[in-house]
């Protein structure tokens, strides 16, 4: 049964000098909890087979840090309707994914809380550099629905970093 991992970039920097919203960097905490995430999902063991992420630059940055301190292999997938995309449009393309088992959607907000809400059925605001991992009761990616997954772990990066 698959796995969905939603990750919600880390902290943007607001004050650095960037063209348009999509070309905002993280800020040096950010930087720090993407890459605490990574190293979480390598110590348990959930790297994902495959991670999806938005284009925008704090959010391809999360995903390329989080994976290079964890020293995961997963290819990353960069996919441009991410960037703007609403649940259903993250629900659809999560349901035509085929040959990974445990997956990883690297996005924004009020996206991520809302991909959270409609699979587990509950209500769970994504805050920056937060993982959710669920474990689902559908047999693929195609029969993701409502409720249909359990959320097992909520993380976010200052449990991890001192």
């Amino acid at each position: 049964m698959p796995d969905l991992m939603l990750l919600r970039h880390a902290k943007s920097d607001w004050n650095a000098g960037y063209g348009t919203d999509r070309d905002r960097p993280l800020n040096k905490r950010g930087v720090r909890s993407a890459r605490a995430i990574g190293e979480f999902v390598a110590r348990y063991r959930l790297m994902p087979e495959l991670v999806l992420a938005s284009p925008a630059v704090r959010t391809l940055t999360t995903a390329r840090l989080a994976a290079e301190a964890g020293g995961w292999n997963s290819p990353i997938e960069v996919v441009p309707q991410l960037y703007g995309a609403d649940r259903g449009d993250v629900l659809q393309m999560v349901r035509e994914v085929t040959g990974a088992e445990r997956l990883m959607v690297v996005g924004h907000e009020p996206t991520m809380s809302g991909v959270l809400e409609y699979v587990t059925g509950h209500r769970i605001r994504v805050t920056t550099a937060t993982l959710a991992y669920m474990r689902s009761g559908y047999a693929s990616w195609s029969d993701l629905a409502y409720g249909t997954a359990r959320l097992e772990l909520l993380i976010r990066p200052r449990l991890l970093l001192d």
